[in-house]
């Protein structure tokens, strides 16, 4: 198979179809790849009314992707650099605020069992740091070290 130049379109094309991708980041990604008298913009334009670019889509999958392993605070940084609107953002931040404590104990648990941590501080300042590294706030953080060997909250 020889080498075939890949039209913007064709480029864009190619990397939806490996994941939902923000205007931003084809915008981004694409850039380079401008030849005279191409318009990226159009391109864009052209998909985002095919509904090829769709923002609800993107958040939806990187909520999907993401906030099992990750805090409310870091999925909604990857969101924001996504260049997503403010409105979808806080939308994702409602969604996420209601199962932050059960996803920090998940990701508590798989790296440090379900074991009480050591007594001492500076383990308890690690798993504290792990968690709050992976964008979990500081109250669910302190909550899943306080009962995160406990049987599960309700």
């Amino acid at each position: 198979m020889g080498f075939q130049k890949l039209s913007l379109k064709g480029r864009a094309l190619r990397l939806l179809a490996q994941r939902e991708h923000s205007r931003s980041e084809l915008q981004t990604k694409l850039a380079r790849h401008v030849q005279e008298g191409e318009d990226l913009q159009a391109v864009l334009d052209e998909l985002q009314a095919k509904d090829f670019i769709n923002p609800q889509r993107v958040a939806e999958s990187v909520l999907h992707r993401r906030a099992p392993r990750l805090g409310a605070q870091r999925v909604l940084q990857e969101l924001r650099g996504k260049g997503l609107d403010e409105e979808l953002v806080r939308a994702a931040a409602a969604q996420l605020q209601d199962t932050e404590y059960e996803r920090a104990l998940a990701v508590w648990r798989q790296r440090f069992g379900s074991a009480p941590p050591a007594d001492t501080p500076q383990e308890r300042a690690r798993q504290m740091r792990f968690l709050a590294a992976r964008g979990f706030a500081g109250d669910v953080v302190r909550r899943v070290l306080r009962h995160g060997h406990d049987e599960p909250q309700d």
